[in-house]
């Protein structure tokens, strides 16, 4: 059968990666895909915008497309998947009522709070309301969290050191810096300990959660600076203890998937929850994503030994109760991002890379996100554009891969942190 993968960045590529190890999968089409699915073999690219229904249900129809799988968030809120549900075709992620678990944190605040799933004391305000908005940092002082209510791409998030940082970062939103995402803001207060994401697969009854990552979002080494979509990323992440997953699996995961069965939506896909982990051992829920994460997938995909596309089968297909326990490698995984110089803020396109054949040959899965295939020649194609992964007997060893295939691969203004991992790392 044939897959379609819809999206283009590193998450997709390694969708793509992992469903063509299956001997049950003929090929895979990717829209628009990137360089990197453009290089692979079985798999193909058709050009085509993420919100283009109708050329995508063409393409599903015309390569006799067995399911769909959605990659970005933006298609999923805008409701690819309810379309292709209509012209029945299979799909893989949420409806857009779904999706509103991540295209609106206010609503995701809202249901956290209705079923009893901790997360931080929040306020959410509109541009008229900005004076209640700064009396709201205020009264919670600094540190203090200030998130665009819509999707930014992972950049609408500013945890501001000062009150006149956070009001700042008010006054921006309001401005149109996230455009539209940005005309309603949610403010939190500050949570400490460490962030930790929990990917669970899900058929809307059942939950199958996967190996907990830690990814690092800022742009600067030790963690400073803007965030971006993700730096880095490392699994299985050691914070997630087993007890705690367990906790997470239950008190989470499960509450969230009978509290979307209430209110009469049935989900089918990935549900993503964003962890704060305090040093006493509390778990809040930061945030929830209703997709694979980004560069989270890139780190736990190499480590699954189960055939995804028989994981998503059962969930479509609602028998994930009766599936088989997921099988994964030992070891550990590694990813670190390339980017483009100047990277969450403006770049230049169209640099030529070299040396991917030298970072394979070094042992490393090589993930393109903003690469584009261009006569022949790859080049880079947006911020962030390589995820360099690598599997290991443990952190140290999966590092130390990756870094050297980081080190083959060379594109004129190439940055990546040197300190991914360095939780985990003893090197």
């Amino acid at each position: 059968m044939k897959v379609l993968v819809v999206g283009n960045g590193g998450r997709e590529h390694a969708l793509a990666w992992k469903l063509l190890q299956s001997d049950k999968i003929e090929g895979v089409v990717c829209v628009p895909g990137n360089g990197g699915t453009a290089s692979m073999e079985g798999c193909e690219n058709v050009k085509l915008a993420v919100d283009d229904f109708h050329g995508i249900k063409e393409v599903a129809l015309n390569h006799e497309i067995a399911f769909v799988v959605i990659g970005p968030e933006v298609p999923l809120a805008i409701g690819l998947a309810d379309y292709l549900k209509q012209q029945n075709i299979r799909v893989f992620g949420p409806t857009q009522t779904g999706a509103q678990l991540e295209s609106s944190k206010s609503w995701a605040k809202g249901f956290m709070k209705d079923i009893g799933i901790p997360t931080a004391q929040w306020g959410v305000f509109t541009e008229d309301e900005k004076t209640a908005a700064f009396e709201f940092v205020d009264r919670y002082g600094a540190p203090i969290v200030v998130k665009a209510d819509g999707l930014a791409a992972g950049k609408g998030v500013t945890v501001a050191a000062t009150v006149e940082e956070a009001k700042a970062a008010i006054v921006a939103a309001f401005g149109g810096q996230f455009g539209m995402a940005g005309e309603c803001v949610v403010v939190e207060e500050f949570l400490h300990g460490q962030e930790a994401s929990v990917l669970a697969i899900t058929d809307g009854e059942t939950i199958r959660p996967l190996l907990p990552a830690q990814d690092h979002k800022a742009i600067g080494e030790g963690d400073t600076g803007p965030n971006t979509g993700g730096m880095g990323v490392y699994a299985p992440a050691p914070v997630v203890t087993d007890e705690m997953m367990a906790r997470v699996e239950t008190e989470v995961l499960q509450r969230a998937i009978a509290g979307l069965k209430e209110r009469g939506i049935d989900y089918c896909g990935i549900l993503y929850a964003g962890l704060m982990i305090s040093p006493e051992g509390e778990v809040n829920v930061l945030e929830f994503n209703c997709r694979f994460g980004d560069p989270e997938t890139q780190a736990i995909l190499p480590l699954l030994e189960t055939p995804l596309d028989e994981l998503m089968l059962a969930c479509m297909e609602k028998r994930l109760a009766d599936f088989p326990p997921l099988r994964w490698k030992s070891g550990a995984s590694a990813c670190v991002v390339m980017a483009s110089g100047g990277y969450p803020g403006s770049y230049e396109n169209g640099k030529t890379i070299a040396g991917l054949d030298r970072a394979t040959e070094a042992g490393a899965i090589v993930f393109h996100a903003g690469t584009e295939l261009k006569a022949g020649e790859l080049v880079t194609a947006g911020g962030r554009v390589l995820g360099v992964s690598a599997i290991a007997d443990n952190f140290d060893n999966a590092f130390a891969k990756a870094y050297h295939a980081v080190d083959c691969i060379d594109f004129e203004g190439a940055y990546y942190r040197r300190d991914i991992g360095h939780r985990v790392r003893t090197m």
